[in-house]
């Protein structure tokens, strides 16, 4: 590993890959058990914690690369931010299309994880670059969220956080249509929709900032610790009392959901920071460095394996991945234990191709 790099920030990084893919491939989804799985709608599950913590780790990542910001070429740094989010927007769009000859151009879903997390990565990214100072920066976090949530509430029909009524999803069916938006709600509503790019800036640009200051002074590096801490109170606290009027919600991506999420997230990174940057405690954490150190990679090939098991690779009237859930691992255990032993195991398997890339040092820049 690069000795610049923090670890407790590898470590993060790690864990939320690792989770991602867990919560994204049990071996059925009718036997999940309860924490693996999304709220249904309003609510937080320890699942609902894992994509948010991924766009705040963006930003704790961006704290440490932009640390020249002030002294950087603004103009090729915008350049290099539009190329990679372009990139990354568009291989998830390719992934939505994988495998090709089965999804027509007319019923391509537009939106996806990746691309909240391009466009996230690009607004935060694009803001950093022109305000550049931390005030201005964190006045412009605290806009975006005000300005989601009035967008939500004045602009939404009689039940402005429903699923039915809410403008994201209206804005989405007028920019796309109805036929390029995910349908698992029921109805045609994009969970990483348009709108909910507002408040993922936010939480690219909450990362930034807790990043930047707390691993920027090596010598107030406890006195920073405390004051972070008592940020982490603070959001949790608002966060539950803004869940008043404005409930905690993962699909329209709320600014109360935001606030929540930052909270348990810091307070997780916290916790690493004293174990990993400040014990030395690192041996336990190796495994997740590890996916750490090529996330994104790691996600995407996680996609891609998961399309191929259950689309590609087909025999009769079953699939790779229907077949060792059901003849494999539900033959050995219980319905829920065999779909997350699957998941762990799927899992493992995409760790070791993170592995061979960290055995010869690669580090693949998506």
């Amino acid at each position: 590993m690069n000795k610049n790099r923090i670890a407790s920030i590898d470590v993060l990084r790690g864990i939320t890959i690792f989770l991602m893919i867990i919560v994204n491939t049990p071996g059925s989804w009718s036997h999940v058990y309860a924490p693996f799985l999304h709220a249904k709608w309003h609510g937080c599950t320890p699942t609902d914690l894992v994509f948010p913590s991924f766009l705040f780790v963006v930003g704790l990542s961006m704290s440490q690369s932009f640390r020249h910001l002030k002294t950087a070429d603004s103009g090729k740094l915008i350049r290099k931010i539009t190329v990679r989010a372009g990139m990354i927007f568009l291989i998830g769009l390719l992934l939505n299309w994988f495998p090709f000859y089965l999804t027509g151009l007319s019923e391509l879903r537009i939106f996806g994880v990746l691309q909240r997390i391009a466009l996230s990565f690009f607004g935060a990214g694009i803001l950093i670059v022109l305000l550049k100072k931390r005030n201005g920066l964190i006045f412009m976090t605290v806009l975006l969220l005000l300005l989601h949530w009035g967008i939500l509430y004045f602009f939404g029909g009689e039940h402005p956080y429903s699923l039915e009524d809410n403008i994201g999803r209206h804005l989405d069916l007028n920019l796309v249509g109805a036929q390029h938006v995910y349908g698992g709600f029921g109805i045609p509503f994009d969970p990483e929709g348009l709108l909910g790019t507002i408040t993922g800036i936010s939480q690219v640009l909450i990362g930034f900032l807790i990043g930047g200051y707390l691993f920027e002074d090596k010598e107030k590096f406890n006195k920073r610790i405390r004051h972070i801490l008592y940020l982490t109170v603070g959001l949790f606290v608002l966060g539950k009392l803004w869940n008043l009027v404005l409930p905690i919600n993962k699909p329209l991506w709320t600014s109360s959901y935001v606030v929540y999420t930052v909270a348990i997230v810091t307070a997780l990174l916290l916790c690493l920071v004293e174990l990993v940057d400040k014990r030395k405690k690192v041996r336990w954490a190796w495994f997740f460095r590890v996916f750490g150190k090529n996330p994104l990679f790691s996600y995407i090939l996680s996609i891609l394996f998961v399309k191929l098991f259950l689309q590609v690779i087909k025999w009769g009237d079953t699939n790779l991945y229907a077949w060792l859930y059901t003849d494999v691992l539900s033959e050995i255990f219980s319905p829920k234990l065999a779909s997350l032993v699957f998941a762990v195991c799927f899992t493992v398997f995409i760790w070791l191709w993170a592995y061979i890339l960290h055995r010869r040092n690669i580090v693949v820049k998506v």
